[in-house]
């Protein structure tokens, strides 16, 4: 920010100023890693979250937002990421995938959700949110960002209804927290094609994502990784079917780029490469550094501080006091 006047225009129509921009992606690069954390809860100590968290977003945050969205070498392949599938999705979920492998599970897995309607809550306030980060990263108020809210709405909305149907046929019952995740799973899907791909299209990456999500986080049930907001199988996996659904549903009927089914095959596969580059990036740079870690703190808590809890054994607080309810 060094000679950066706080009303300086940014852009080449000066339509709003650089502070505005700096706090947008500042809202980004706190997010990203932060989504990491839910994979691994009451697992890690807070010294090693603290250091985990600086050296990720320097090490794969902001390499990756350089490449995609700074003009970097991917931007120069031609990979095109609306608002984060590669930047902030697919690295998360796939670190997500390395720290559970590399921390373990934990020793008590058997925790139904605290309270349902609070889940509900926090959902709603990400879909709001959500329409920042997908309609925002037009940085302008017309056509495509128009399109990119509705298409957030409708993937989220159609990946929701499937996760319920999907459960529903399994399980004999509808149930609440499955439509809440397959939400999520919309959102995360729809973010690297909202503003290149027309509405029908966002009606079927909503459906990929929810069934798609659903079975990764079946197969993370059955081989046994203890991602407990299933951060790898929503983000990680939905990302990585929303950079490919760009690559097969652009279509310059609504913006400058044509996929697969418009005869684009190049594009399709620069896209498929640069989503498997990241993704192997983010899960072996992560492993690595969990381990690099280890040898100067401690990563995981102490049996006996999980056993306790660690928000009252690491930072003498408890979320929940049960004994005032």
């Amino acid at each position: 920010m060094k000679g950066i006047a706080f009303d300086e225009a940014w852009g080449d129509d000066g339509s709003f100023p650089t502070y505005i921009f700096i706090a947008y992606q500042m809202m980004f690069a706190v997010i990203t890693p932060v989504l990491i954390t839910g994979a691994f809860i009451n697992r890690i100590t807070f010294k090693a979250f603290l250091i985990f968290l600086v050296f990720w977003q320097l090490l794969v945050y902001y390499p990756f937002v350089h490449m995609i969205w700074g003009g970097g070498i991917m931007a120069q392949w031609g990979v095109l990421d609306f608002a984060g599938g590669i930047v902030v999705h697919a690295t998360a979920g796939f670190a997500a995938l390395a720290s559970v492998i590399y921390v373990g599970k934990r020793r008590d897995q058997k925790s139904p959700p605290n309270s349902i309607p609070l889940i509900a809550i926090g959902t709603a306030l990400l879909w709001f949110g959500w329409y920042g980060f997908n309609a925002g990263s037009q940085l302008s108020a017309d056509s495509v960002s128009t399109l990119a809210f509705l298409n957030t709405d409708i993937a989220a909305s159609f990946a929701a209804v499937t996760w319920m149907i999907i459960e529903w046929i399994r399980e004999g019952k509808p149930k609440f927290v499955g439509f809440l995740t397959g939400a999520i799973a919309g959102l995360a899907t729809i973010t690297p094609a909202a503003g290149f791909v027309p509405l029908w299209a966002a009606m079927i990456i909503g459906i990929l994502a929810g069934l798609g999500c659903y079975m990764a986080v079946r197969l993370k049930n059955r081989l046994g990784w203890d991602d407990a907001l299933d951060v790898w199988g929503v983000h990680g996996v939905g990302g990585f079917i929303g950079i490919i659904s760009l690559g097969i549903f652009a279509s310059t009927t609504v913006n400058f780029q044509s996929g697969l089914l418009e005869g684009n095959s190049g594009f399709f596969m620069i896209q498929v490469g640069a989503v498997a580059i990241a993704s192997v990036y983010a899960f072996i740079f992560t492993y690595g550094m969990l381990a690099l870690i280890n040898y100067i703190t401690p990563v995981r808590v102490s049996e006996e501080q999980e056993t306790s809890g660690i928000d009252y054994s690491v930072h003498g607080e408890k979320a929940y006091d049960e004994g005032v309810l």
